[in-house]
């Protein structure tokens, strides 16, 4: 890494730019993306459409680069040889190059470095479930050292989103329905990655996720307030807190303002309000899309134009727009020049702090993508994101089980543990007919091992007969195979029901980018089987595996316990079997709640009063179970919690709560203190509650710990109906909860005065502490 102060950094960038020509400044600005495997479907939206790479037919090296797209993540390749490859090209772009300038290399890294042979790590939906930033920290700092490793510098995550209608295909991407909680992982995640030496990459800035219809790459229409308070907070968290590196900008429109051509978001918003000095790369195709999709644009240049005045600095994965275009544009006096040296300064400072102007270490002849300490931080994820959702006593299991059913289309199938950002699922097959081939991947292996729910059960009761039936595929079933299963369940002591997705892209799975659900009906016909087996009268557990959640009928009532995982990875079998036969506590939580029914309308806990059931609508929203729940095989006493700051409180204080939870079971456990903040009565319709903090208490049998919440008033502030974030003097209700229908006792408080906040200025996020309780 350089050693340049910020300050020299951007000196230093500042004199580069004076000296290059046009066309070497634009170079920056743009990436290549070679060696795409074409037996794969495509890996971006309209990715076939496009035309990508070089817009002129020239070496689009002549004038040096600025990226370079997807190196491992493109195609399978051994990683000694990508990382000696990579290391060639380097070479030849600083050769090219007066400057000898590197160019940045970018991957995707959701789920881990989404390379072949990599560690991949459950989907951001089960960090959601951890509820434990210092984890998330940790794997990514783990993912970064990974990427570092081989020549990598930036990795495009993680997601930000928050979750408005889990029939979204990308919600699996997501930490959630709840700003805070995303904010706070994701802060936690940037820091990590950031700490080995990769530039985090915040998407999809912003209101991506609130799509019409749930439908990606859908418009989004929603006001200034929700869009402040709901989808930009988890950014500002990232941005102010994190010191993330960059941003990418989100495919959507909001209200008719595509957000790759929104200067007021990614300049007055981003850099002026929250101090945001890094850089602002496009979606994949997201400059072009604003003439070929958006129509805001009649031709590349004017996109160019578009992108860059509107805050865009590099376009990714190719160059559309950024070269032959852009230069046009600032030949016909289109667009200053000077705009465009703003945003080369801004990548060459990066590029600085990379160590990208300077002699670029050569690679390991020998590397492990997927080392022991990776698949530790994999297998830790997976089980604290294991949510238990019922329970009447049958788990754990117990070891002298007789005969055991294992039932479904998704108990014997590798891929159901992955993501889409997975380095498999995202180079399935091109053909939706994938998800029901006995081979997903014909031009790819797994490149790690990997286990199903089937491995792990039969190796850890061996004392059980463990029969298999998959009962159809996750997409289809026949009469004949639910009637199978049915009859195998009845005539077994125990039977285990495994249900849910197999992610993919635009249609090549039931979960993941472009893939997109009607209802929140379980794929294919996976509700009747389950209905079937309920009926057999055989004790049965339901093992959902998605990557949304999903109405589960009358399970909720019927099963003898129900067991939710999210995607969770190259380790994630083992992770359930270890939850079901007592090796591992539950721990999860839920980060997005389970709909009662699959015509259940979107509804997320986040909600004023009349967004909940009520006397004057027929519809009902509420959740089976809510954000925040999960059981455990233990149980928690909670003492009288104790309003530590005293009953009144300034606009710039803060409030402390303090609250002891015992371990009054018998085995080890871990409770998830949740704090809410209640507003009785405030100018603007608000929130009936919404999380400000959070504890994970790890207890062993009869061992007490206090949390200890200190919450800036700031966080009850809002965008109040003069547009600006306020304080407003009055009653405010902390709830400390289990869940978000699940309140333990509730504090008051009162703001004795007003306070409007300059932007920028608010206090974001809750200090938590906890200790240990002697006696």
């Amino acid at each position: 890494m350089d050693t340049d102060t910020p300050a020299e950094a951007t000196e230093r960038a500042a004199s580069l730019v004076k000296r290059m020509t046009l066309e070497e400044k634009c170079a920056q600005l743009y990436s290549l993306w070679l060696g795409v495997d074409a037996d794969a479907g495509d890996m971006a939206p309209h990715q076939s459409e496009q035309a990508g790479g070089n817009d002129d037919g020239g070496d689009p090296t002549a004038h040096g680069l600025g990226q370079i797209t997807r190196p491992f993540g493109s195609a399978p390749v051994p990683a000694a040889e990508g990382a000696a490859n990579l290391a060639a090209f380097q070479r030849r772009i600083r050769a090219n190059s007066r400057f000898g300038i590197a160019a940045l290399a970018h991957e995707e890294c959701l789920t881990g470095f989404m390379a072949h042979g990599a560690t991949i790590f459950p989907t951001a939906l089960a960090w959601g479930a951890t509820f434990d930033p210092d984890l998330i920290g940790a794997m990514a700092q783990q993912i970064g050292v990974t990427m570092r490793g081989v020549g990598v510098h930036q990795g495009l995550a993680p997601v930000l989103d928050v979750v408005a209608d889990s029939r979204w295909g990308r919600t699996e991407e997501t930490m959630g329905e709840d700003p805070y909680l995303t904010g706070t992982l994701a802060t936690a995640y940037v820091a990590g990655l950031q700490d080995s030496g990769i530039i985090a990459t915040l998407k999809h800035f912003a209101g991506y996720s609130a799509s019409h219809a749930a439908r990606n790459f859908g418009p989004v229409y929603m006001g200034p307030r929700q869009f402040a308070e709901t989808y930009l907070t988890p950014f500002e968290m990232a941005v102010r807190i994190g010191r993330a590196g960059s941003v990418m900008p989100s495919y959507a429109a909001n209200d008719g303002i595509a957000s790759h051509a929104n200067p007021e978001l990614l300049q007055t918003v981003l850099r002026d309000e929250w101090g945001f000095d890094g850089t602002v790369v496009s979606d994949y195709f997201g400059v072009n899309f604003l003439n070929s999709l958006h129509s805001v644009a009649a031709d590349k240049s004017e996109a160019a134009v578009l992108g860059l005045a509107g805050g865009v600095d590099v376009e990714l994965p190719g160059v559309d727009c950024y070269g032959g275009p852009l230069q046009a544009a600032v030949a016909a006096g289109r667009i200053d020049e000077g705009v465009v040296d703003r945003a080369v300064e801004r990548v060459l400072t990066q590029k600085i702090h990379l160590g990208l102007l300077d002699e670029l270490p050569e690679p390991a002849a020998e590397i492990d993508l997927n080392p022991p300490s990776a698949r530790a931080l994999a297998a830790e994820v997976a089980r604290k994101s294991i949510v238990l959702l019922e329970n009447d006593g049958t788990l754990p299991l117990r070891a002298d089980l007789g005969r055991v059913a294992l039932l479904g289309p998704v108990a014997d199938d590798k891929a159901v543990m992955l993501g889409c950002y997975a380095f498999p699922n995202h180079h399935g097959r091109n053909d939706a007919a994938s998800i029901d081939s006995d081979d997903p991947y014909p031009h790819v292996d797994m490149g790690v091992a990997i286990s199903t729910v089937l491995d792990r059960l039969a190796a850890d009761l061996p004392g059980a007969v463990v029969e298999h039936l998959a009962a159809g595929s996750v997409l289809d079933a026949t009469d004949t195979e639910i009637s199978a299963a049915a009859n195998a369940a009845a005539s077994a002591d125990l039977a285990i029901v495994a249900v849910g997705d197999r992610s993919g892209l635009f249609g090549r799975g039931t979960s993941g980018e472009g893939c997109d659900a009607p209802s929140h009906a379980l794929p294919g016909r996976q509700a009747e089987l389950l209905e079937a087996v309920l009926d057999s009268g055989t004790p049965t557990v339901v093992v959902v595996i998605s990557g949304r959640p999903y109405a589960l009928g009358t399970a909720p009532e019927r099963a003898a316990a129900i067991v939710q995982a999210f995607l969770p990875g190259q380790e994630g079998a083992s992770a359930i079997s270890a939850v079901l036969t007592g090796a591992a506590e539950p721990e999860g939580r839920l980060p997005v709640g389970v709909p009662a029914r699959p015509d259940s309308p979107p509804a997320t806990y986040l909600a004023p009063e009349l967004a909940r059931r009520s006397s004057v609508s027929s519809v009902d929203p509420t959740a089976r179970y809510v954000f925040g729940y999960g059981r455990s095989y233990t149980e928690f006493a909670w003492e009288e919690p104790e309003l530590v700051s005293g009953a009144e409180v300034g606009p710039e204080g803060t409030v402390e709560v303090a609250v002891r939870v015992r371990n009054t079971g018998e085995r080890h456990g871990t409770e998830v203190v949740q704090l809410y903040l209640h507003d009785p009565v405030a100018s603007a319709v608000r929130p009936v509650q919404r999380l400000v903090g959070f504890a994970r208490l790890d207890l062993a049998p009869g061992e007490a710990r206090e949390a200890r919440f200190a919450m800036p008033v700031d966080l009850a502030a809002f965008v109040g109906v003069d547009g600006a974030w306020t304080v407003e003097a009055g009653a405010l209700e902390l709830r400390l909860a289990r869940s978000a229908a699940d309140t333990v006792a509730s504090l008051n408080v009162e703001v004795t005065g007003s306070r409007r906040l300059e932007p920028g200025t608010r206090a974001l996020a809750t200090q938590v502490t906890s200790k240990t309780v002697v006696g």
